[in-house]
């Protein structure tokens, strides 16, 4: 009898401890699961952007400050109203936008833009960037006058806005933040269309 009842206790306390084996497994495999899903989620969600998006931020920057110093030359050089008017409109657009991409490289934690680097630099170009001019290009527009310059600048122009546009393209691909897509796709748009207006310009009269 003796016996028996050691078997039938050594069998309850085997039940209980293979019943709190299960039930432990059950609760630390809970808890596994939901700390090993909510990182990745706030990781991938919360910020919204990507290494694409700082480089975007960082290069459009100096490409847009690049065109700024163009633009400023054309008052005291152009003998054109309507090259006059279009460096007003590209100084009006891009500047804001130069102001927006700071912020978000702020937000973001990262360098104000890449410009600050060396051979990035934006009133050289070295070609580091689509459509970039050199430093040799820059200073033979900046010597420029009148029809000279006109044409001069268009050419330049044109082939700066078509590099924006290659680099906006590229954002649009690889980026992951919604403003700096939507950006993008608005440099796309203004600057297809300025392309169009600048080619048209240079055609004889």
């Amino acid at each position: 009898m003796s016996k028996s009842l050691i078997g039938f206790g050594v069998a309850s306390v085997a039940a209980v401890v293979l019943l709190a084996g299960c039930g432990g497994s059950n609760d630390t495999s809970g808890m596994q699961h939901s700390s090993s899903t909510a990182p990745p989620a706030a990781a991938g969600q919360q910020d919204g952007h990507n290494e694409q998006d700082v480089k975007f931020a960082q290069d459009m920057i100096g490409h847009h400050q690049q065109a700024l110093d163009m633009a400023a030359m054309v008052p005291s050089k152009s003998t054109s109203p309507k090259v006059t008017d279009l460096g007003k409109r590209i100084a009006a657009a891009q500047d804001p936008e130069i102001k927006k991409m700071t912020e978000w490289l702020t937000k973001w934690g990262a360098a104000p833009a890449s410009t600050s680097m060396p051979g990035m630099d934006h009133g050289s170009g070295h070609g580091s960037m689509p459509g970039m001019m050199t430093a040799e290009e820059m200073t033979k527009l900046n010597g420029a006058t009148g029809t000279e310059f006109d044409r001069m600048w268009l050419d330049m122009m044109i082939k700066h806005h078509q590099g924006a546009v290659e680099m906006a393209k590229t954002q649009q691909e690889k980026g992951s933040s919604a403003d700096a897509k939507k950006l993008a796709q608005d440099i796309i748009t203004a600057q297809q269309a300025e392309i169009t207006e600048m080619q048209t310009m240079l055609k004889p009269s």
